[in-house]
């Protein structure tokens, strides 16, 4: 049995480009929410449908409804998320939305 490099091909396929990924917490507990003072970010939504997103900055948002399939650019990854998940996705991040069922959020972006 070989050990395992960073040469390996087929974990290429499956590594978002420059290590980045978005992160789902699935139901966070209330006390966390209220810790990151979720309830007093802005509100976003969107309607079903496809677009490309580029986060210029690190974005952390709660969904309140909805449910999108994100596929990361230059990977094969896949990320389902929705109602009631935390999800952060890294700054200079690119991914396509597959929103297939409409979006309200609340979102924060770091100031960094």
């Amino acid at each position: 049995m070989a050990a395992a490099s960073g040469s390996n091909p087929d974990s290429m396929d499956t590594d978002p480009p420059g290590g980045l990924s978005i992160a789902v917490e699935r139901n966070p507990p209330e006390s966390r929410l209220l810790q990151l003072g979720v309830r007093t970010w802005p509100k976003w939504g969107c309607p079903t449908g496809k677009f490309p997103v580029k986060f210029d900055a690190r974005q952390t948002c709660y969904l309140l409804k909805g449910k999108v399939r994100a596929h990361i650019k230059g990977s094969s990854e896949c990320v389902e998320f929705g109602a009631g998940d935390l999800v952060v996705f890294p700054k200079g991040l690119s991914c396509t939305w597959d929103v297939v069922a409409a979006v309200d959020k609340y979102y924060k972006f770091d100031s960094s």
